[in-house]
């Protein structure tokens, strides 16, 4: 079993062709700019393996062009074991699944399974330095680091994301050594994202403190210079 916080349909973001998203509850993580403060513990509905395929086997006929089932959250990885479980089924469907993972779980025999298993793995990069990793997700720098150095030792297709937040990490310096640091790793693309404010109120309704409330949104206009520089050769 394990808990689901909710589903998206149609999905066209988060992997290859028309995707539908699973978003599990719990993460080890805790971000200052997290949109989703909702998932860090468990708030849905639990669903058997069987279940959940149930549910996903529904969209097959929309999975075109590379398309599928991501799983999200919260952090996939934490049910590395129910995913697997839930593979077997998909497999039987001709269903392959995406990873949305920020990687940080330590690289248990589960894990490798689950990856292997994936037809794709989107890698969250949070912070390219251990220092801030800790400081900003209270996390262990190590687990995700191991986690994309497997992805590119198996030739796992690995799409790599940061999120740009204002005065923490928007500056063309902080963008360089991003940029540095992946190249340990073997990806298809590496996309910046966009910190947003439309979460803030979650952290209203639940009570928890907001770090980054005075903080603006990034603008697309800053968004589009800073991917400027990943890109460039």
């Amino acid at each position: 079993m394990a808990d689901i916080h909710s589903f998206e349909s149609l999905a066209a973001l988060d992997g290859e062709g028309i995707r539908y998203d699973v978003f599990f509850t719990g993460c080890p993580l805790r971000c200052a700019y997290c949109h989703n403060p909702d998932t860090w513990h468990k708030s849905g509905k639990e669903y058997s393996a069987e279940e959940l395929f149930k549910k996903i086997k529904r969209y097959k006929p929309y999975f075109k062009n590379g398309g599928g089932v991501t799983f999200s959250g919260g952090e996939p990885l934490l049910n590395s074991t129910f995913i697997n479980e839930v593979n077997e089924f998909l497999k039987e469907a001709g269903i392959g699944y995406c990873l949305d993972t920020s990687g940080s779980v330590p690289l248990t025999e589960d894990v490798k399974k689950c990856i292997d298993n994936a037809e794709m793995v989107i890698l969250d990069i949070k912070f390219y330095d251990e220092i801030s990793y800790e400081k900003y997700t209270k996390g262990n720098f190590e687990n995700f680091v191991q986690i994309g150095k497997y992805c590119s030792e198996i030739g796992k297709k690995m799409w790599l994301r940061t999120v740009v937040v204002p005065n923490i990490n928007d500056s063309e310096e902080e963008i360089l050594k991003y940029k540095d640091f992946v190249k340990q790793f073997k990806y298809e693309k590496y996309e910046l994202l966009a910190f947003h404010t439309m979460g803030f109120f979650k952290y209203d309704n639940l009570g928890i403190e907001n770090s980054l409330k005075d903080t603006p949104a990034l603008s697309q206009e800053k968004l589009s210079e800073l991917q400027k520089i990943v890109d460039k050769n």
